[in-house]
């Protein structure tokens, strides 16, 4: 029997993202201030902090100019400063600037960042107040009480195992990290999370949660670009290539050093089994006006990621008995802003602000801990998450219903016609194949790559740019349950999906040699950027995603 470690801490932070280095920084603001001497941990399943956080975003400084109000003059990493926002819609060929950016999308005077580098810098500040930083390390398994319903920390995977799942010569068992207080800030689809709602009712009564997934790129452009004479250096755009039932849409954002940060977004609620999420960004990248943008450019590097989007309806049960949840994983995200970072962040704070109450009280049982949901509640956090409320529920709807939902709740900040829009779980949209009709893939002419255009690269190209790294000899953390499923089910009804709506190639389907039909999914774990889309939108929930050995999956640096 495997014997594991004990380490205990007074608070652990599960998760190295924006929502988790606020909420330790400002609970050691707050033991400062209190003279407390607390012992506060952080993990993180990446290489280094920052390195899975893949975004070049428009973020709103509310946040961290309350965290650190001086944070400019304390060397901030800010790409540009968003001058003016430019709001397309696109069709095919042509391109056409709305007269009306919507008050959310308002950016002007906002500094475009890039994640992972915010990442490393909240890293750094945090590591200098004291806490504990330990990236490298997977959250594998929430540790219980013998209650059944108390979060006493988490157990860490284990390292060294071959294929099979047996130890290696070099073999290192988890650890069991014991808290106080565990915050959970995984981000979206958290495998923790998701492990805890099976254990306590935390989704009881809330909308299925729903999710976009993006992929997004830094190109490195001439000195000479399309944004040296823009008035604007904030762009968004909606339509092609996708239908106006279908919702998602593009963002290109100025950075630093002649680059930029271009991506696509596509809701996981779509029903066409046949969409290529891939292929879907390459027409994207194909469009006239993004090719004037990008031409002359590079890709130096690529990578994906799903957002949880249902917001303030679909967020869990924000606290239980020894846990807290901060973050996208909490669904703390503005759909109609298209931010999350500093919701994300001001979450954290909020949840270190309570933590720290509970600890003083001597008591960090759900009760004491329940003033965290108020505390979101109260904040300008909660305000603008109660306006996007029933956003994300009314792009699903369709044809001129969708646009009526719309306008409603722009004009009513919110409410709409109904207070309360029901949602879909995204891997209940998918309507089957009709009768022998074979997969159909978008146009091939605008996506696929030109051999000679470095700005255009291809899915596998895409997942060398990620850095993403996997050690071949161990378990695949990517698991599908019954390869039957597979065969008789999914592939005659919807052409097996996975080999579409996966960003980095890692499902591939498998063909008989006789040609007499399939024989199964062969699975290229190698290739997993960590976006978790497979688990969400797998119509079968055949497939679970699991964290891979700590400290692996992708780098990302620029963006």
């Amino acid at each position: 029997m495997t014997t594991h470690e004990t380490i205990e801490f007074d608070v652990l932070f599960v998760g190295g993202g924006p929502a988790n280095l606020a909420g330790a920084i400002r609970l050691m603001q707050l033991a400062a201030e209190k003279g407390q001497e607390l012992e506060v941990a952080l993990i993180d399943k990446g290489a280094a902090i920052g390195s899975h956080a893949i975004s070049g975003a428009v973020m709103n400084p509310a946040a961290i100019a309350e965290l650190f109000p001086d944070y400019l003059a304390q060397g901030f990493p800010v790409e540009q400063t968003v001058r003016g926002d430019g709001f397309f819609f696109l069709t095919s060929q042509r391109s056409f600037k709305m007269p009306l950016v919507p008050r959310q999308m308002h950016n002007a005077g906002f500094p475009i960042v890039s994640l992972s580098r915010v990442c490393r810098w909240l890293g750094d500040k945090a590591e200098a107040m004291g806490i504990n930083i330990f990236p490298g390390f997977d959250g594998k398994e929430i540790l219980m009480a013998d209650d059944g319903i108390t979060v006493t920390g988490v157990r860490t995977g284990d390292k060294g195992l071959d294929k099979d799942g047996k130890p290696k010569p070099n073999f290192e068992p988890g650890i069991d990290l014991l808290a106080r207080v565990t915050v959970l800030g995984e981000g979206a689809r958290g495998s923790l999370m998701k492990a805890l709602a099976e254990k306590l009712p935390i989704r009881s009564g809330r909308l299925p949660e729903v999710f976009e997934t993006g992929i997004k790129e830094v190109i490195q452009l001439p000195e000479n670009h399309f944004f040296s004479g823009s008035a604007f250096n904030d762009i968004h755009t909606m339509g092609f290539p996708l239908d106006l039932d279908t919702p998602g849409g593009g963002f290109v954002y100025e950075m630093a050093k002649n680059r930029i940060a271009l991506g696509f977004l596509v809701a996981l609620g779509y029903e066409n089994p046949s969409l290529d999420i891939y292929d879907t960004f390459m027409r994207f990248k194909g469009h006239p006006m993004i090719r004037n943008i990008i031409r002359g450019g590079k890709v130096v590097e690529q990578g994906a990621r799903a957002v949880s989007t249902g917001g303030w309806f679909s967020m869990p049960r924000l606290a239980v008995d020894g846990a807290l949840f901060t973050g996208n994983g909490a669904a703390m995200h503005s759909t109609p802003a298209i931010k999350g970072i500093h919701l994300a962040m001001k979450s954290g704070m909020l949840a270190a602000e309570t933590i720290m109450d509970a600890l003083v009280a001597g008591n960090t049982n759900r009760r004491s801990l329940d003033g965290y949901d108020q505390r979101i509640e109260a904040s300008w956090a909660g305000a603008e998450l109660r306006e996007g409320r029933n956003f994300a529920q009314a792009l699903a709807k369709k044809g001129p219903l969708k646009w009526v939902h719309l306008a409603a709740q722009y004009i009513s900040k919110g409410k709409g016609l109904i207070d309360r829009l029901s949602a879909m779980d995204d891997a209940t949209t998918l309507t089957p194949l009709k009768g022998d009709a074979a997969v159909t893939r978008p146009d091939p002419e605008q996506s696929k790559p030109a051999k000679d255009d470095p700005a255009m690269v291809d899915k596998l190209t895409g997942v060398y740019l990620s850095g993403t790294i996997h050690r071949e000899d161990q378990p695949s953390h990517v698991l599908i349950h019954d390869q039957r499923v597979c065969v008789e089910k999914c592939y005659p009804t919807y052409g097996s999906p996975c080999t579409r709506f996966c960003p980095g190639d890692v499902y591939e389907l498998e063909t008989r040699k006789d040609g007499s039909g399939i024989k199964g999914i062969k699975l290229n774990f190698t290739n997993c950027l960590h976006c978790k889309t497979c688990e969400i939108k797998d119509p079968f929930h055949n497939v679970t995603w699991t964290c891979p050995e700590g400290g692996e999956g992708p780098n990302y640096k620029q963006a």
